[in-house]
């Protein structure tokens, strides 16, 4: 995106309802981005728009819906490209935790967190990132992963297992997107302080066990603030990084993984090239 800016850019933020997705919201507005908004909560989604437009944003379209139903955000897809055309910046942001031993997790928590976490950004991309491609302005993809899709936290099982796969999903995109001119951002926030932290689910814990009240209270005074957060991952794609940490922890922490980091992306870039010559030429 050769101006990466989000002024006058039509930006997609699902997730807009509360937490980072509405933060997020909240400064691109201020950035003068055109925001096509998304949250399974639709009275927390209105109270964004409200406050949106309110602050004096632009706010071209917002729809409640789930986003691990792909027949909806299709639909969704439909609306806003009948009335917009093709987006500039998508951002996935919408997401759910829950953690727990493998031996207390049960079936439907594994698979509610890769039908939220993983799917639902799957299903925006497939369904707003060809548009992008076709239209050839460029543009910008956003995928919030999580410090729990780059290392391995104790009982994140299920919750790594979608932000892992979302991670490896950015990895591949990161390069087969760049001939695009549309740059992918992978976002890893560490500790954030917002309503997801007071619902998340424990499974086999009680949450009113004061040690795990006393882990919660550590947990928020040492978070990030979701404004925090939002301000990181606009700075982010206004820079053109791809990893985007929030706090240096989680940035150090990781280095260890990426020592080697400059040999593995020419390798990449390479090898994506080389697959590009097979594409039928258009």
């Amino acid at each position: 995106m050769g101006d990466r800016s989000l002024n006058g850019k039509k930006t997609l933020i699902t997730g807009a309802a509360s937490g980072i997705g509405r933060a997020t919201a909240m400064a691109a507005a201020a950035r003068g981005a055109r925001l096509v908004l998304t949250d399974v909560n639709a009275d927390g989604l209105d109270d964004t728009v409200e406050s949106a437009r309110a602050a004096g944003g632009v706010v071209e379209f917002a729809q409640a819906l789930d986003i691990s139903d792909y027949d909806a955000v299709t639909d969704f897809a439909k609306q806003v490209h009948e009335q917009l055309g093709s987006l500039d910046v998508v951002m996935n942001i919408a997401g759910v935790s829950v953690w727990g031993t493998v031996e207390n997790l049960e079936h439907r928590h594994w698979k509610q967190m890769v039908d939220v976490n993983l799917m639902g950004p799957i299903h925006v991309i497939e369904n707003f990132v060809p548009p992008m491609i076709e239209a050839k302005r460029g543009g910008a993809l956003v995928n919030v992963s999580s410090a729990a899709g780059l290392m391995a936290f104790p009982w994140h099982a299920a919750y790594s297992a979608s932000k892992f796969g979302l991670r490896g999903v950015s990895e591949v995109l990161r390069f087969d997107l760049e001939r695009h001119d549309i740059t992918v951002h992978l976002v890893v926030p560490g500790a954030v302080d917002t309503p997801l932290v007071q619902t998340v689910g424990v499974v086999g814990v009680d949450r009113d066990d004061p040690r795990i009240q006393a882990w919660i209270k550590r947990f928020r005074k040492h978070a990030k603030s979701a404004d925090e957060v939002a301000e990181s991952i606009l700075k982010g794609v206004e820079k053109g990084t791809y990893l985007i940490h929030t706090q240096f922890d989680i940035r150090f922490g990781y280095w260890w993984a990426r020592k080697f980091a400059w040999p593995y992306e020419f390798v990449m870039r390479r090898a994506n090239s080389l697959f590009t010559t097979f594409l039928p030429r258009q």
